[in-house]
């Protein structure tokens, strides 16, 4: 006899800090749902280099109505913001289906089948390469889905020889494997900045290739500038402006303009695009340079009916990143009302956003 299909009236897909706020707001108004997650609570920032820093402040980043104490009132880390993540479930007593990875999504007379499948790692990250789907398949039916599936999952590939040679990543992992190495640094915003003055640090040689003149102060943690600037100023880093990679071999990397940098290890740093197999798959509009979904700002729902998103999820493959969590609180109000047939009333300004 076959198993029946589960049935909930609305699917969370996600559980970073957002997909979380959200489900503790849904259960507030007491809304059934279910939550799901491909890996382990806010698994994209599991592969996030150890220590590194939010740029927002713990207050703005807090979800949920639960504090964020950070030690010495300091920015929060990556570590400090996992546990803090647990925490919030904890209060909460939120149930998530961690570990569970959504490959397809059908309309149906009946609302939306949803096609999962056992994962060990959160969608994206260095261990999605490897990643090969179990045959065995499970399906949910919702009537409404919130997609709070982020924006970070594969990296921007420049597509030039040697990118997948075993000394070349996308990702900065512990900055004690670089002590004593060459190092070439590709980018010019945030994580590369990070990496280079933390490299230089831990005792590396550290030379950044960018294809722009310099660094644009307003795209770059304020605490980073100044020291990224003096460090070059005083060559304890070297910098190439105006250029770009066209060849990697296990020595050395060749920049655009045929001159050769000795390289033990290559970092290319240049950011990171949304796995949008699911927009795709619902016929959702993908609009602007960053391909983000089409949605109503009022509701958040997308153009198709009953599928709403939240979060940077709402941001596509950002180029000039423009979305935070700070930025997307706002969205549970305005999700939580669409869902109970009403408008939200909350302003921008509650919520740390000015809207253009």
């Amino acid at each position: 006899m076959p198993q029946s299909v589960p049935h909930t009236d609305i699917v969370i897909i996600g559980a970073g800090p957002i997909g979380l706020e959200l489900a503790v707001a849904l259960k507030a108004a007491d809304l059934e749902y279910i939550q799901l997650e491909a890996g382990q609570i806010g698994a994209t920032m599991q592969w996030w280099a150890p220590g590194t820093k939010y740029f927002s402040s713990p207050e703005r980043i807090a979800i949920a109505g639960v504090p964020l104490i950070v030690a010495d009132q300091e920015k929060a880390t990556r570590e400090n913001y996992l546990d803090y993540l647990l925490a919030v479930v904890g209060t909460h007593q939120l149930d998530i289906q961690t570990y569970t990875r959504v490959v397809r999504i059908e309309q149906t007379s009946s609302g939306f089948d949803i096609t999962t499948v056992r994962s060990f790692t959160g969608v994206g990250g260095p261990d999605e390469p490897n990643y090969t789907p179990p045959p065995n398949t499970q399906t949910i039916n919702a009537k409404r889905i919130v997609l709070a599936i982020g924006d970070m999952h594969t990296p921007r590939m420049l597509g030039i020889p040697g990118e997948s040679l075993p000394h070349v990543s996308h990702y900065l992992g512990d900055v004690h494997q670089y002590a004593n190495q060459r190092v070439v640094i590709v980018g010019g915003k945030n994580s590369a900045v990070e990496a280079a003055i933390r490299l230089f640090r831990a005792g590396a040689q550290v030379t950044m290739s960018y294809r722009g003149e310099k660094f644009d102060p307003d795209r770059i943690k304020y605490w980073l500038y100044p020291e990224i600037e003096y460090l070059i100023k005083k060559d304890k880093i070297k910098f190439i402006p105006h250029s770009t990679l066209e060849s990697i071999n296990e020595k050395a990397v060749i920049l655009n303009n045929g001159e050769s940098i000795d390289a033990d290890f290559v970092l290319l740093l240049t950011g990171y695009e949304q796995d949008q197999s699911l927009f795709e798959q619902l016929g959702i509009n993908l609009v602007t340079d960053d391909r983000k979904p089409e949605f109503n700002l009022k509701t958040m729902e997308t153009n198709v009916p009953n599928i709403y998103v939240a979060g940077t999820a709402t941001a596509g493959s950002q180029i000039r990143t423009k979305v935070f969590i700070e930025t997307s609180h706002i969205h549970i109000d305005r999700i939580v009302a669409a869902l109970q047939n009403r408008v939200s009333d909350a302003a921008p300004e509650d919520y740390w956003l000015e809207e253009s």
